[in-house]
């Protein structure tokens, strides 16, 4: 006979107490204060990178720009026409094969600007030549605004001659072989980033930016004494953006005691073992495989569909997350 507390005794890891919330807040906040320090920073797994982003938006901004967003198994261009706190903006969702995101570097910017290129045709805009920010939602070090290098691939991308280079100048390079439009990079920003500024735009009052999605991250207004790291000026505002990559959190241990059995498989049968443990404990490319993985111990237990599992189920990631959503609604 199935009963709710066989159930409840496979699931209840799942279920954390407020005491190893508040555990988590405390470890989470030593980790932020490693990523920050000149010292720790490089031992650190939360990296806290400096933005060089200093300020939210006034809502005054005026002009024509486009935008790209590349973070997960979409790619999505922009046109947005800004008059104040006036808004106009057409996109595109372009998909990223999978064969896209682990083949090579360079046929994986051929490809964004392969679809940069027939969003510009659409629109019209081939012979303009407008300022273009690029959210890039991955793990990088900014060496200024418009210039930031990958520290390391997640999410299931892994294109290779990527990792240790200038992302912006990676797709430079794809226009310019293309040689049938032009852009002009004027800033490279984690999508963390992307959020609050455009969240900011119209509530000034925004001070963090956070992603549940594909992945998850998150980032604030830090104040720069606390950045020890910094390399720019220190004139007013006082204060930039930190792109945490909080997804990293775990990573060297401190989350084990809250890691289930469910959690380990999926690192271990993830291409990036060890990397991302927070993120793969809560962002939507893991959940529906964590809930696969579940269902099937509660199966193989006797608890569920008769002790007999589908066979649709005994495949990988077949249980999509967005599978979740809808049960919930």
């Amino acid at each position: 006979m199935v009963t709710n507390s066989k159930v409840q005794a496979i699931t209840a890891p799942l279920c954390l107490s407020d005491e190893q919330l508040r555990k988590c807040m405390t470890l989470f906040l030593a980790e932020m204060k490693k990523g920050l320090g000149k010292e720790t920073n490089a031992a650190a797994d939360v990296k806290m990178l400096p933005t060089y982003v200093r300020a939210i938006p006034s809502g005054q901004e005026e002009g024509k720009f486009l935008a790209l967003d590349l973070g997960g198994t979409n790619f999505r261009v922009l046109l947005i026409d800004l008059k104040g706190r006036s808004v106009k903006m057409s996109s595109k969702i372009f998909n990223v094969p999978q064969e896209i995101m682990v083949g090579t570097g360079a046929a994986l910017f051929d490809h964004i600007a392969e679809c940069m290129y027939r969003f510009m045709y659409a629109e019209g805009i081939l012979d303009q030549v407008l300022p273009l920010g690029f959210t890039f939602s991955f793990p990088c070090r900014q060496l200024g605004l418009a210039s930031a290098k990958l520290i390391r691939w997640t999410k299931g991308f892994s294109a290779s001659n990527v990792e240790g280079e200038d992302v912006a100048k990676l797709l430079k390079e794809a226009v310019k072989r293309r040689g049938d439009f032009d852009v002009d990079i004027v800033a490279v920003v984690n999508d963390t980033t992307g959020t609050l500024m455009s969240c900011g735009h119209s509530t000034p009052t925004a001070f963090i930016g956070l992603i549940l999605g594909t992945g998850c991250n998150a980032c604030y207004m830090e104040r720069i004494e606390n950045v020890e790291l910094w390399d720019g000026d220190t004139n007013e505002p006082k204060e930039v953006i930190i792109n945490m990559e909080c997804g990293a959190f775990g990573d060297n241990g401190v989350l084990d005691f809250i890691r289930t059995e469910f959690d380990q498989h999926i690192d271990n049968e993830s291409i990036n073992k060890g990397n991302q443990k927070y993120e793969k404990m809560t962002s939507g490319m893991y959940l529906g495989e964590l809930v696969r993985l579940v269902l099937l111990k509660l199966t193989e237990a006797g608890l569920l569909f008769g002790g007999k599992l589908p066979a649709v189920l005994k495949k990988k990631d077949v249980f999509y997350t967005k599978y979740l959503s809808e049960i919930e609604a």
